[in-house]
């Protein structure tokens, strides 16, 4: 008798013991089974009772996106038939048309970029487009991943999309899915052998590099450029390199891990950016000194579409004041984004648990009426929209072919620049602020050689045009391999059909 009621005290403590450890108050749980019950009884009525058949799966995903369409666009569900779509996009490769998408809080759809090269790029998508309609059915009472879908389709079959432009004007697009390859990094036009040429100045050599995204090779292929490939390329710098422009414009982001290495790249020692949540600890990345390259001046040129992990690299480098900022405010998209797999290999719930923050302490996200947010250049250079189109599509064409243009004299330093004003003012007042820190840098001594007279290769940059792409058509250049790993932490993106929202 003693043994069993000892059996039965025991029994009643561990019980005691597993409820208090169980994670959440008894009241919290009462109330996530009361709420799991008139779900399930809400699914047998209507499973039961509905006037037509239901499609079971449709149901149990309208019931969550249902429950995370409270949260903020960037928290959503990956069904298992859509994992392999998303990991193929964080790799930098995916089936789709190429589109960045956000959901403003009026509940249109916006597009924060389109990719490079992509079907949505080629038929006319712009940066900062209203998409109305998908294959003529509005899109009025939708939630992203809802438009996601709509978007989705078969490799090779076409999609409609009526989009309105910053301009105004609206226009039906039609495009064809495809599998999409991104290449991240870019230079500023193809050479005779269809590599990327990287220097935009010739004297002093000024380099260029345009970021598209950041996906699990962008440091590597950075870094290669930079230093080389340790083999027969050399890289920019052991070529003279004597500063560097980095485009982040349109760049909507990607993996944090490799914006964070990135940063580490250029930056000796501080904070690279620092991540907090309501539930989770406030981590810190800092820079390492081992790795990190020699000094040169470098100057970061961001825009309205410049977002997250872009935004990280802009705001890092210009707090550790190692890069100059210039251009428009960035997107303001600072969400920390956690994959977590769901039990009996159900899908993935991709939540945002956590906001990141620069090193002075600034919040990258834009909250609902804020007034600041994102990254604030030191040197605002706004562009019109119609400018900012034009010089789109001249970036484009300098990847596709080379425009030879007659040499002219160099003209001397100070004088004035040609008439011919160029398409891109950002980049022109990016390299005239590079040549003056160039030469500030020569006449303290850091730099070796004085500069002599420049050869720019854009239009009303202090001298005429040097060099441009041919017009012969260059084949792109091939994506190197990627890493099949996933980080399962990631800023907050949101990426066109079949594609799923990255960090």
């Amino acid at each position: 008798m003693n043994r069993e009621r000892i059996a039965w005290t025991v029994s009643v403590f561990l019980i005691a013991v597993l409820a208090f450890s169980l994670p959440g108050s008894f009241a919290q749980r009462d109330d996530d089974y009361a709420f799991v019950r008139t779900l399930v009884d809400i699914h047998r009525q209507v499973a039961t009772n509905y006037v037509d058949p239901v499609d079971e799966n449709a149901l149990r995903e309208g019931a969550i996106e249902g429950l995370l369409g409270e949260l903020d666009p960037f928290s959503m569900y990956v069904p298992p038939s859509r994992q392999e779509d998303f990991d193929r996009m964080l790799e930098g490769s995916f089936k789709g048309v190429g589109i960045q998408l956000n959901q403003l809080d009026d509940g249109r759809v916006e597009v924060v970029s389109p990719i490079d090269g992509s079907p949505a790029f080629k038929a006319g998508v712009m940066a900062g487009d209203i998409i109305l309609k998908v294959n003529g059915e509005t899109l009025e009472g939708l939630r992203l991943p809802e438009v996601v879908k709509k978007i989705a389709g078969p490799l090779g079959s076409d999609v409609k999309l009526n989009v309105k432009h910053v301009t105004g004007d609206e226009a039906e697009l039609t495009m064809k899915r495809e599998e999409i390859v991104v290449p991240t990094v870019k230079g500023y036009a193809r050479k005779q052998d269809n590599t990327w040429d990287y220097y935009i100045c010739d004297n002093p050599k000024i380099g260029y590099m345009r970021i598209t995204q950041f996906t699990p090779d962008t440091y590597d292929r950075i870094r290669e450029v930079l230093a080389g490939d340790g083999k027969d390329w050399k890289g920019l710098l052991a070529d003279g390199l004597k500063g560097l422009v980095l485009d982040l414009r349109f760049n909507p982001g990607g993996r944090l891990d490799q914006a964070t290495k990135i940063v580490d790249l250029f930056v000796e020692e501080g904070v690279i950016v620092s991540t907090r949540g309501r539930n989770r600890p406030e981590q810190v990345i800092r820079a390492e000194s081992e790795g990190t390259l020699p000094y040169f001046p470098m100057i970061v040129i961001v825009n309205e579409s410049s977002a997250s992990a872009s935004e990280v690299v802009a705001g890092s480098l210009m707090d550790n004041g190692r890069a100059v900022v210039l251009g428009t405010r960035s997107y303001g998209k600072g969400s920390v984004q956690e994959l977590i797999p769901l039990d009996s290999k159900s899908g993935e719930l991709k939540l945002t648990v956590a906001h990141y923050y620069l090193p002075s302490g600034r919040l990258v996200h834009r909250k609902k009426d804020a007034t600041d947010w994102g990254v604030q250049p030191q040197i605002v250079v706004p562009m019109e929209p119609v400018a900012e189109a034009k010089m789109r599509k001249e970036q484009y064409e300098n990847e596709l072919f080379k425009r030879p243009l007659p040499k002219s004299t160099t003209q001397a330093m100070g004088q004035p620049a040609p008439a011919t004003q160029p398409t891109d003012t950002q980049l022109q007042q990016a390299i005239n602020t590079m040549i003056a820190l160039v030469v500030f840098e020569n006449e303290k001594g850091a730099g070796g050689a004085r500069v002599d007279a420049p050869a720019n290769r854009v239009e009303g940059v202090l001298t005429s045009p040097v060099r441009s792409p041919d017009t012969q058509p260059a084949n792109p250049v091939a994506n190197p391999e990627t890493p099949a790993t996933t980080p399962a932490t990631l800023p907050a993106e949101e990426m066109d059909a079949p594609v799923l929202p990255e960090p």
